[in-house]
């Protein structure tokens, strides 16, 4: 391949795999810290009984029955399950941390190998936003970390669009078409990336929030979905979480459009055509623009702002794989091979 380096794209595949690997180390480990670090931590130990000392016609004492240090209680195996599965969560964030810097490198080496920005096709696409979707959730933890133990849910569809992206999508390393060799590339694309991969951490939150409030409406009947709904955060908490993530998307996706359309005037001499996937971009942007709104709207709040979040995340979605795959256009660089 021309301009190609073959060891470097290489090389970036290889990172690319062992992301995934590590990834899914930690996934494993934020699901044990779900499965058993709550276990014990709301236990309640009774106050002790209080002991009245009467001195010789003295006024009575009251005194802690308990010692500071029992030297013969034995450890409570709840509270020592819980409290190993909460280090293990720690180590797993330590783990996403290490798998979002090899992910990095292999975008990185792929930049390198094709000597261009590493996005322009799908495979490559997935990539970005999957490294996205790691870095909006460890964001959440800088600024909520008891959603720590969530990371199981947020990286189950990272990897799988990540393995998608691997298998189905994946391009080998090649030159930029010629339409796609503009510095727009780098701008609009980028923009695109970190908005969707971002609206997918999102996405995830909202299907936990609704999950919580319809539990805390009426408790489900199914033990397992139960169990799940106990074990999450408070619905405003994840409902919170969800929509900060949309208001720091939803401009970046705004410019993006924007740039997009300078482009493509630059490029095709018009700045709209209605193109399939300039129609399903405006498509995203107006769901998402009704979500922000529903949020500020008291009828709108909650649930019903819920279900639009997830809207958008599906006309994402379809804009990525169906009009990328099925619909042919000016914007097919699916790239697949």
């Amino acid at each position: 391949m021309s301009g190609i380096n073959g060891s470097m794209a290489h090389l970036s595949d290889g990172l690319f795999t062992t992301a995934i690997a590590v990834y899914a180390g930690a996934m494993v480990g934020f699901t044990a810290e779900y499965a058993f670090g709550r276990v014990g931590r709301k236990l309640a130990v009774a106050p002790a009984p209080a002991r009245e000392l009467v001195g010789a016609g003295g006024p009575s004492v009251v005194e802690d029955a308990l010692p500071a240090d029992p030297p013969d209680l034995p450890a409570d195996p709840a509270v020592a399950r819980a409290s190993r599965a909460e280090r293990i969560g720690w180590w797993s964030v330590v783990l996403c941390v290490a798998g979002a810097l090899i992910h990095t490198s292999s975008i990185a080496v792929r930049a390198l190998a094709v000597d261009a920005v590493p996005w322009s096709n799908m495979y490559e696409f997935a990539s970005v936003a999957g490294l996205v979707g790691v870095l909006a959730f460890l964001a959440v933890l800088w600024r909520l970390p008891a959603l720590r133990y969530l990371g199981g849910f947020v990286l189950l569809p990272v990897i799988l669009m990540m393995f998608l992206a691997g298998t189905v999508l994946y391009s080998k390393a090649q030159p930029l078409v010629p339409a796609l060799q503009s510095y727009w590339l780098a701008i609009h694309v980028t923009l695109v990336s970190i908005a969707e991969g971002a609206l997918m951490t999102s996405a995830v939150l909202t299907v936990l929030y609704l999950v919580k409030a319809r539990h805390d409406r009426k408790p489900f009947g199914s033990e397992r979905l139960a169990n799940l709904a106990v074990k999450l955060p408070a619905a405003e908490s994840l409902d919170k979480a969800a929509y900060r993530v949309v208001a720091f998307s939803f401009p970046l996706y705004t410019v993006a459009i924007i740039c997009g359309a300078i482009w493509a005037e630059a490029a095709w001499g018009r700045y709209w055509g209605w193109d399939p996937k300039e129609t399903w971009a405006f498509i995203v942007w107006v769901v998402y623009a009704c979500y922000l709104h529903a949020r500020a709207t008291a009828g709108w709040k909650g649930r019903a702002a819920a279900w639009i979040n997830l809207t958008g995340f599906g006309a994402i979605t379809f804009n990525f794989l169906i009009v990328n795959i099925v619909v042919s256009g000016l914007h097919s660089y699916a790239g697949l091979s």
